[in-house]
C-alpha cells in the first residue's frame, strides 16, 4: 500500500466526501463493476445445481424459492459483496474499512438507529401496499407449514447477509470506484450514483420497465443515504429491513409453499410508487439525522 508523506494511502483522499474519496487508474473501476457481479452469477448457478442434487429437483433453476435455494442466493450475494470490497481495496491501495465509511469510523449505533427507523418505514409501506394493491406482490394466501417455518428461519439468518452483500458491492465499491473517473467532487458523486444505480438494476435482471426503474431508484436512494451519512450504515439498515420484511411477508403469504419472484415484462405496476415513497422518506430521515448530528 503506497502512502503519502503524511502516512495516508495514496488512493484515499479524506478531504473529499464518502463516495468520491478514492483515486485510481481509469481501468480499475471497470474491474470492480464487472468482476463481482459475474462471480455472483457463477456462484448462484453452482449453488443452485448443488441444491438441485440435494433436493432431487428436475429444474434447479426454477424461479420458485425453497429454503435451500433462498440460502444459496443469499450466500452468493454476500460472498460477492465481500469480494468487491477486498478487490477495490487492493486495486485502490486503501484500507477496506475506508470503503465502509470515510473520513469517520464505522458506527454501530448509527446502524442500529437507522435499522429501527427503516423497519418502521418499510413495515408501513408493506401495510399500504396490502391495503391499496394486495394483488401486485403476487401474494396467494396466508399459510404456515414446515416449508414456511424453514423459509422464515433462512430469511432471518441469511437475508441480512444478502442485503449487506449488495451494499458492499454497489455502495461501498461501485459508487466510489466509478466516481474516481471524475475529479470535481459533485460531478464525481453524480457519476458514481448513476453508474452504481444502473448496475444495481441490471444485476436484478428485470425486463419490466416499472421494476427496472424501481431498482434504479432504490440504487439512487441508497447511494444518497451513503453520501449524506458518509458511510454505508444507513443504506445497509434500509436494505436489511426491506429485504427481511418483504421476504418474511412473501413467505407467510405463499399459502405454505415457496414463493416466486417474477421479474419478467408486465410484472411491475404503479404500486411500486408506494415503495418509492418509502425510499424517499428514508433519505429524508437520514438527511435530518445527519444534519442534527453535525
Amino acid at each position: 500500500m503506497r502512502t503519502t508523506e503524511a502516512g495516508r494511502p495514496q488512493g484515499l483522499d479524506v478531504s473529499r466526501p464518502f463516495g468520491a474519496h478514492l483515486r485510481m487508474s481509469w481501468w480499475k473501476p471497470l474491474v470492480v463493476i464487472v468482476v463481482p457481479p459475474l462471480v455472483m452469477v457463477v456462484l448462484q448457478v453452482v449453488f443452485y445445481q448443488l441444491v438441485g442434487v440435494l433436493e432431487g429437483s428436475d429444474d434447479p433453476m426454477s424461479a420458485t424459492f425453497t429454503p435451500l435455494k433462498l440460502l444459496a442466493i443469499n450466500l452468493s450475494v454476500g460472498l460477492a459483496g465481500v469480494l468487491a470490497v477486498l478487490l477495490l481495496a487492493r486495486l485502490a491501495g486503501v484500507p477496506w474499512r475506508s470503503l465502509l465509511s470515510s473520513p469517520r469510523k464505522f458506527d454501530g449505533t448509527r446502524l442500529a438507529t437507522y435499522l429501527v427507523g427503516a423497519a418502521v418505514l418499510v413495515g408501513a409501506g408493506i401495510g399500504v401496499v396490502a391495503l391499496v394493491a394486495p394483488e401486485s406482490p403476487g401474494w396467494v394466501a396466508f399459510g404456515v407449514s414446515g416449508t414456511t417455518v424453514l423459509m422464515l428461519v433462512v430469511t432471518l439468518l441469511s437475508t441480512p447477509l444478502q442485503a449487506v452483500g449488495e451494499e458492499l458491492m454497489f455502495r461501498s465499491s461501485v459508487l466510489p470506484a466509478a466516481a474516481s473517473w471524475v475529479r470535481a467532487v459533485r460531478p464525481a458523486l453524480a457519476v458514481g450514483l448513476v453508474v452504481s444505480s444502473l448496475a444495481f438494476a441490471v444485476v436484478h435482471g428485470s425486463s419490466d420497465p416499472w421494476l427496472f426503474g424501481y431498482y434504479t431508484f432504490i440504487g439512487a436512494a441508497t447511494a444518497l443515504m451513503a453520501i449524506i451519512s458518509r458511510g454505508i450504515e444507513a443504506p445497509v439498515a434500509f436494505h436489511v429491513a426491506n429485504n427481511v420484511l418483504f421476504s418474511s411477508v412473501n413467505t407467510l403469504m405463499a399459502d405454505g409453499e415457496g414463493y416466486t419472484i417474477d421479474r419478467s415484462t408486465d410484472t411491475g405496476d404503479a404500486s411500486l410508487l408506494i415503495l418509492a415513497g418509502v425510499n424517499v422518506t428514508m433519505v429524508v430521515l437520514v438527511w435530518l439525522r445527519e444534519r442534527r448530528g453535525r
